[in-house]
């Protein structure tokens, strides 16, 4: 018998903030994902109170917080009562180090962090977990900021080195990476591409990664469904862009090409509420 799990995205711009507005919990109750990746969580652990530790209380929660506080960072619910269940994680950087500790055979190593790059560490930017059928990479990508003070790191040293780690992790196994990529990739990806081809996000080179990592072989699920479909993942605070619908596509799962039978859906909650992004979905049948 088949087995369908559903998986989720969605950068929450705080999970102390998403959980006092009851967003989250509103969220989980109407979709009930099985794994739901979040990122820029900008907390800790033991910064959630009773309150918002019990509205998660049926997930068991993986995290990679950022050491500075307040920013950045990711983590992954996996609900508790799933028939699937992660066998190891890595709560760690990126590059080959990783992709190494990550197939090692030996005691499981959870929470250790490599020495790949200290963007990705403290910053808690990835969280990989090892599923049976795949490995699941969360990913919170930096942004280039408005005046490309990161686009070198991130066209040098990022994007390539995060392609690396998937490449090497899936020697052993399929992947699926999801989350906030910061870059539209294709001028269908954004409502106004022809102002903003030399602005963060949709800059020449932040696209290249991305289409580079479509070459190295993965699918961008949702387009790959949804060819013609002009929909948004994030709207800037300003001028009433959620309103008007002025959005980008920044938010993607992608998967390895060997994963593109199995999956059956993917889909974009934009009336989802409570961050400046929305959540994102994929579902899969193995």
């Amino acid at each position: 018998m088949a087995n369908t799990i559903r998986l989720y995205s969605w950068n929450v711009n705080g999970l102390r903030a998403v959980l006092r507005k009851g967003a989250l919990q509103q969220f989980l109750k109407d979709q009930n994902p099985d794994v739901l990746c979040l990122q820029e969580i900008k907390c800790k652990p033991d910064q959630l109170n009773l309150f918002e530790t019990d509205a998660l209380k049926d997930y068991q929660i993986f995290w990679h917080p950022a050491e500075r506080p307040g920013y950045s960072g990711t983590a992954t619910l996996v609900r508790v009562s799933g028939e699937t269940s992660p066998s190891r994680w890595y709560c760690a950087g990126y590059g080959r180090a990783l992709a190494r500790e990550a197939r090692d055979d030996g005691p499981e190593r959870r929470g250790q962090r490599t020495d790949c790059r200290p963007q990705a560490n403290a910053e808690g930017r990835v969280l990989v977990l090892e599923f049976p059928d795949f490995y699941l990479v969360n990913v919170y990508t930096p942004n280039s900021k408005p005046d490309l003070s990161r686009l070198q790191l991130r066209h040098d040293s990022w994007d390539p080195e995060f392609k690396d780690l998937l490449k090497d992790l899936e020697k052993t196994k399929p992947i699926i990476t999801c989350g906030d990529f910061n870059c539209a990739h294709a001028e269908i990806d954004l409502a106004r591409p022809n102002q903003n081809h030399h602005n963060a996000g949709f800059t020449d080179e932040e696209r290249e990664g991305l289409t580079n990592l479509l070459n190295a072989g993965f699918t961008d699920t949702f387009r790959s469904l949804h060819p013609t479909d002009q929909r948004y993942t994030w709207w800037s605070h300003w001028g009433q862009a959620r309103a008007n619908n002025i959005g980008w596509r920044i938010d993607y799962f992608f998967v390895s090409n060997s994963l593109k039978p199995h999956l059956k859906d993917a889909e974009i909650y934009e009336t989802v509420t409570g961050s400046d992004h929305c959540p994102i979905s994929i579902t899969m049948e193995f």
